[in-house]
């Protein structure tokens, strides 16, 4: 039961080499970060039975009102909620937040106008009208109030 960086120590087919124009941004990225190991920039959950969970990019962090947040980490505190089977975060230009955060993929005219929670539900017969306050109200308890969603949608 341990988590960490999700790294291999062998070569493999289809294996990147290099990146275009850029050998050293590639070595600083892959290579470098565990020495021995390729970095493949995803996070890991490891059983003691030896299976493998990915548990998101390490390297996928946005920005809200001037605090960082890795996206894995909202989605986690996200699908802990019981009615919750899935969700994503990334960030978008907001006004006033700098970047906010949404749960999968909305319109493009609606990026400016605040924070998206999109979110995969177990049951669809949940109660969606009290969804987006009980989900708020977990994500300011577990990250903070800042890190909560402005609006939720399900998809």
């Amino acid at each position: 039961n341990v988590s960490g960086a999700l790294c291999i120590s062998q070569a493999w087919p289809g294996m990147a080499r290099t990146i275009y124009n850029d050998h050293k941004r590639f070595m600083e990225t892959y290579l470098t970060p565990y020495p021995g190991f390729f970095f493949t920039g995803d996070g890991v959950y490891r059983t003691r039975e030896g299976y493998y969970q990915l548990t998101g990019r390490l390297d996928d962090v946005i920005n809200i009102s001037g605090h960082r947040l890795g996206t894995a980490e909202v989605e986690d505190v996200l699908n802990h909620h019981v009615a919750v089977a899935e969700s994503a975060v990334i960030g978008y230009p907001h006004e006033i937040k700098g970047e906010g955060k949404v749960l999968a993929f909305l319109p493009l005219k609606h990026l400016s106008k605040g924070v998206y929670a999109f979110v995969v539900l177990k049951d669809s017969g949940y109660m969606q009208e009290t969804l987006a306050a009980e989900l708020r109200e977990l994500i300011s308890k577990k990250i903070a109030k800042y890190a909560a969603p402005d609006y939720v949608q399900v998809t």
